[in-house]
């Protein structure tokens, strides 16, 4: 049964949200100010499929993609890009004021560059024992089969292509088979995982697979399966040399964005701690003019930040460790002579660090998040032990998504 009805808003994931007597409504790729005609949700009384846009609002665009409304990689592609920066900056202000957290917040800076520059495609067996390689359907679990993405950068043209080659060899049946493929300077990383282990055929096929699709590697749960060259990645002056499934940003534009936000703020600091640091793309940068100290809970991404730091001319000494932040936070006697303290967390946010953040004499914090709900929770604990927050950067990399990346920065 269909019913029509007015878009008030759109709500924190990109949906429209209409109110209605029994409360607000929700309807994917409806825009503010739009009339549509809705049908509904089995099982989910606050949410519409969108049947028919009967009155569409002006700011409604044309989508990039043919696979858009079915593929859930993106959310947002029908709206025209100005408003959407506008609603993405305003998702950080809505966090901020929801914590009582008052600063200035800039711009928004669009960060997606030539596009995304790492990609998890899923595979598995569908219906009719049909092979499926894409990425996930909108709140769902069934594959939706791509064979372009023109959000990716250029550095991961053919992607698609291996990861159906992959598959095909791989024959994935009752679970889906994950392929992580990154974008490197010596050309794409590919890291496969839910395969089980392969047999010498198997082996001997992926290794083809290599060679004609020109990955520089292909590894399986992070064991090399074949290389033709070391996956590099140029990090300021450092070449690092990337581990199986390494955490990058998503873009460059993103993580060089961050970057010069964070080395902004840090300004003349002489001894930095960079905190969930990775593979270090702060810790390297910062390191062209100050002693870092690094620490991630990651074991190779330590260890590629260590072999680029050491190999790289120029640079005052890195200090990295494998540690986990979660449990066993840098305490305050540990952050003693530090000018500044930069963290980036995943997105459940760096509640412990913070903690004991403001029980240190640290003067500046620089606060770089994914997350607007965790770092807006972070923030209120550091103002509550005696920070100020002076600014908030919201930066977008994840372009037609809800996702926003934030950069603030905290004095005593």
């Amino acid at each position: 049964m269909t019913e029509q009805l007015t878009i008030a808003r759109l709500g924190h994931r990109g949906d429209g949200v209409a109110d209605t007597p029994a409360g607000p409504v929700f309807v994917p790729y409806a825009l503010p100010g739009e009339t549509v005609t809705v049908e509904p949700v089995a099982g989910h009384p606050d949410r519409r499929h969108l049947d028919h846009v009967d009155k569409p609002s002006h700011e409604r665009a044309i989508p990039i993609c043919k696979h858009f409304g079915q593929c859930g990689g993106c959310a947002l592609q029908h709206w025209s890009l100005a408003e959407y920066h506008l609603w993405k900056r305003g998702l950080v202000a809505e966090a901020l004021s929801a914590a009582g957290l008052v600063a200035p917040i800039e711009p928004l800076i669009d960060a997606h560059g030539q596009g995304r520059r790492r990609a998890v495609l899923h595979a598995r067996r569908g219906t009719k024992d049909l092979l499926e390689v894409g990425f996930t359907a909108p709140r769902a679990h069934h594959i939706v089969a791509i064979d372009s993405c023109p959000i990716l950068a250029p550095g991961l043209n053919g992607a698609i292509a291996a990861a159906w080659a992959i598959a095909e060899i791989l024959k994935p049946a009752d679970k889906p088979l994950d392929i992580q493929v990154t974008a490197t300077d010596s050309g794409m990383d590919v890291d496969v995982r839910g395969s089980g282990p392969l047999n010498s055929g198997r082996t001997t096929a992926l290794a083809g697979v290599a060679e004609k699709h020109k990955l520089a590697r292909i590894t399986r749960h992070g064991e090399l399966v074949a290389q033709d060259a070391q996956p590099l990645l140029k990090i300021g002056r450092a070449q690092v040399p990337l581990p199986p499934g390494a955490f990058l940003q998503a873009t460059a534009a993103g993580e060089a964005t961050l970057a010069r936000l964070v080395l902004d703020h840090v300004g003349n600091s002489k001894r930095v701690a960079d905190l969930f640091c990775g593979i270090g793309p702060f810790a390297l940068r910062m390191a062209e003019r100050a002693r870092v100290s690094a620490a991630d809970s990651e074991a190779s991404a330590i260890k590629a930040l260590e072999r680029a730091a050491a190999n790289t001319s120029g640079l005052k000494p890195v200090q990295a460790q494998a540690r986990d932040l979660f449990r066993r936070p840098f305490m305050a006697a540990e952050l003693k002579g530090f000018d500044a303290v930069v963290f980036d967390p995943p997105r459940q946010g760096a509640e412990a660090q913070a903690r004991e953040l403001v029980k240190s004499a640290v003067p500046v914090v620089i606060a770089v998040s994914c997350d607007a709900t965790t770092f807006a929770r972070d923030a209120r604990i550091l103002l509550d032990g005696g920070y100020k927050l002076v600014s908030v950067t919201p930066v977008d990399q994840f372009r037609y998504s809800f996702h926003v990346e934030m950069v603030g920065k905290f004095e005593r």
